[in-house]
């Protein structure tokens, strides 16, 4: 007996030292994402109530799910969501398209200077969003746009900045920003294809499109469903390019996006309801990003 427990001391001691090791990003993702999660879901059952036209002293009362009510019936917070759908349903294949073209480009046995298209490539994902956004305003403006002064041109008059193309305009500038970064995870995954796949596509009389198609696009599918995630949480979260439109664009509103409206609520100090919109935010992401993955699952289609 006195033998067995001292065999197993050192796999205790294994386990005391890989807790320790643990214990700091325990502590930091505790205190910086599970806490904030845990107050917001909290501060999302309250409501504060005001009183002398908002002057008066505030008292904040238990609401129960009123608040989710609330935002359920806000026709402009539902339509936010529709709009990032709409946007995220044809903007998210056409850039995911895009990097896995460049990728496979690069990865050609034809290719020349790959180090220097791929640092192209991902350089626009490389400047801060803010910035892009902002250079892109300029582009778009009707005023000193030279797109719109070469459709001039050719006689149409374009604006991108229009009710009806704003959210294009939206989504060209992600498509712009993030290809980069998306192409990047796309040809890492296959340059890890091993060399004696494509040989044999090869000898077998495979040309560079039937090997890409039959060979390298099926192996880099896991790459694809990572990608694919990444994109439809960060559509969810549409923020920079919105926000720095608005100031250019009348069609942007405040709550043209579920973060701007999340942000409104914020800043007109409805804390309450601001908690509940992120929640809401917070819970149709996660459907919407562990429902694609479930669906890939059963169905096969990327796995």
């Amino acid at each position: 007996m006195a033998g067995s427990a001292a065999k197993r001391i050192p796999g205790r001691d294994h386990t005391r030292s890989a807790l320790l090791f643990l214990a700091p990003f325990g502590l930091l993702f505790t205190a910086m994402l599970l806490a904030p999660i845990g107050y917001a879901v909290y501060q999302s059952f309250f409501r504060t109530n005001r009183s002398g036209l908002g002057l008066g002293p505030s008292t904040t009362v238990f609401a129960g799910f009123d608040n989710y009510l609330t935002a359920l019936h806000d026709s402009r917070f539902m339509s936010s969501f529709l709009r990032v759908f709409t946007l995220g349903i044809v903007q998210v294949p056409v850039m995911l398209g895009l990097a896995l073209l460049l990728a496979l480009l690069l990865d050609s046995r034809g290719a020349v200077f790959k180090k220097v298209f791929r640092q192209i490539y991902f350089l626009p994902y490389a400047l801060p969003g803010v910035i892009a956004a902002i250079m892109w305003s300029f582009l778009y403006a009707p005023s000193v746009s030279p797109f719109t002064a070469a459709l001039r041109h050719v006689g149409l008059e374009v604006n991108f900045l229009s009710d009806d193309l704003v959210l294009a305009s939206i989504g060209n500038m992600m498509t712009w920003a993030w290809t980069g970064f998306n192409m990047l995870i796309i040809y890492s995954a296959l340059q890890a294809i091993p060399g004696e796949l494509t040989e044999a596509a090869v000898m077998d009389g495979c040309s560079g499109w039937r090997v890409a198609w039959h060979v390298k696009i099926p192996a880099v599918r896991p790459a694809l469903i990572l990608t694919t995630v990444f994109s439809i949480i960060g559509t969810a979260q549409l923020f920079n390019e919105p926000a720095v439109l608005s100031q250019v664009a009348p069609t942007v509103s405040p709550t043209y996006t579920p973060i701007l409206a999340t942000q409104q609520s914020a800043d007109i100090n409805n804390y309450n309801y601001a908690a509940t919109q992120s929640v809401i935010l917070a819970l149709l992401t996660f459907v919407l990003s562990f429902g694609f993955l479930k669906f890939t699952q059963r169905k096969g289609t990327f796995a």
